[in-house]
């Protein structure tokens, strides 16, 4: 068949049911094996935007998000959604068009070295050197953007071998042997962190993005509620942990409430799980939380003690590290009732520092409580996107956010223009994500 072709049932062999993508001269090739090949293709107006929407779309549902460019500015197009996609840890495969063969390093019309423009800022990326290649390598793609820490891979495509006809067989696995991400957590280190945790007067869950990344939202709701311990979230983090609740203190840092803030700043103890301790949590690193140990769960070993030292560093994925912390902890059958006085000035700190806003009567809406009535209307049961800026922090301010994937914005690289194509990504989603609401509810999605 012909290595387009080939390109399809990869894509299918992977589940995957939608792309987003706009045609070029140098991809013309692929987008011609779309006819019949039964994966539906969003048709987007620039390259940037079908980024994103990939992003909303993995986002919004787990799975790997795929984008289409052609070579040259298609692929320079798609440089901000792969660095966004980076950045906030999204599965996505993004496949660009290129010249002929022949023309690589001449300068050719359209040629860029999308490669080499894209080498900093992606887990992997592939130049397809011959057809037979094709399977093998959207296979490895596919894999090396889902595993261990989530990102984008790029896969560049040379328009004549794109061409080609090749004897196709079905790729059934995928051996990197280089590439084998740690995954379950090193046992002595979670026995450390449980009796580190049981025995802390001041401890305070910090979650990120990757408890969401990690479908870990159940094992850190347990562990919360199991040890009676507070509990915030980052920007990304949003709907790790069910809000609202008694637990959960809001989310932390810059636009974050007093109460996390204050409780950072005061803690003996603080579990980071899933999160990078980025400059928007710390402020001045010197004078982060100055009196706390740390606990470090993160799926990326190079993140770990990056920004704040650990003192117990545990790689693995967020889900299978707290599915274990929650047996050791639960083993030492911690007495709660130490947490009391700890609680008390949480409480006094959330009642005289509350979120709040001046009630403007019938002269104006308020941005916030404009959000509250979205929260309201919906119930919550809503997937929320943003685009960057002021707006995006009242959201994460007042919309509670019950479960995960349910916030769809930019949070390390501030994306402008990035809600409405991720809007519509998630949208595409929303058609065949399981979910409780009702019909109206789904509509207004």
């Amino acid at each position: 068949m012909r290595a387009v072709d080939a390109i399809m049932e990869c894509l299918k062999a992977e589940g995957v049911e939608v792309v987003f993508g706009y045609p070029g001269g140098a991809n013309l090739p692929t987008y011609d094996a779309f006819v019949d090949a039964g994966v539906r293709h969003i048709l987007v107006r620039h390259e940037q935007g079908g980024g994103h929407a990939a992003e909303g779309y993995a986002k919004a549902t787990g799975n790997v998000g795929v984008a289409f460019g052609t070579s040259g500015p298609g692929a320079t197009n798609l440089v901000t959604p792969i660095v966004d996609a980076m950045m906030d840890s999204v599965p996505t495969v993004f496949f660009t068009g290129q010249v002929r063969t022949e023309l690589l390093g001449t300068d050719g019309f359209q040629e860029a070295d999308t490669m080499g423009i894209t080498m900093p800022a992606v887990k992997h990326s592939w130049m397809i050197q011959h057809p037979l290649e094709i399977p093998r390598i959207v296979h490895e793609a596919f894999y090396v953007a889902r595993t261990g820490r989530p990102g984008p891979v790029v896969v560049d495509i040379p328009m004549d071998l794109s061409r080609a006809d090749i004897e196709y067989e079905p790729v059934t696995d995928v051996q990197l042997p280089g590439y084998q991400p740690t995954t379950e957590g090193n046992a002595k280190q979670i026995r450390q962190a449980a009796k580190a945790m049981a025995a802390a007067r001041r401890p305070v869950i910090y979650a990120g993005g990757g408890v969401v990344s990690a479908e870990g939202s159940a094992e850190l709701t347990e562990l919360v509620r199991q040890g009676r311990l507070p509990c915030t979230c980052t920007l990304n983090g949003l709907g790790a942990y069910p809000a609202p609740d008694p637990l959960w203190l809001g989310m932390l840092g810059m636009h974050g409430t007093r109460a996390a803030n204050y409780a950072m700043d005061e803690a003996d103890l603080i579990v980071a799980v899933g999160a990078r301790f980025d400059d928007r949590i710390t402020g001045k690193l010197s004078e982060f939380a100055p009196r706390a140990k740390f606990i470090h769960i993160d799926v990326d070993p190079a993140e770990i003690s990056k920004n704040i030292p650990a003192h117990i560093p545990i790689v693995g994925d967020a889900k299978r590290v707290l599915s274990k912390l929650v047996v050791e902890y639960r083993a030492l059958g911690p007495d709660a009732s130490r947490l009391d006085e700890w609680w008390g000035r949480i409480e006094g700190w959330r009642e005289k520092h509350p979120l709040r806003y001046e009630d403007s009567g019938d002269s104006e809406i308020k941005p916030q409580f404009m959000i509250q009535s979205l929260y309201e209307a919906t119930g919550g049961d809503a997937i929320v996107a943003s685009d960057v800026g002021q707006h995006q922090m009242w959201t994460a301010q007042y919309f509670d956010f019950k479960g995960p994937r349910r916030w769809i914005n930019s949070g390390g690289l501030g994306t402008m223009g990035f809600g409405l194509p991720a809007a519509m990504g998630a949208q595409v989603a929303g058609r065949t994500r399981p979910s409780s609401a009702s019909p109206a509810t789904a509509r207004s999605r």
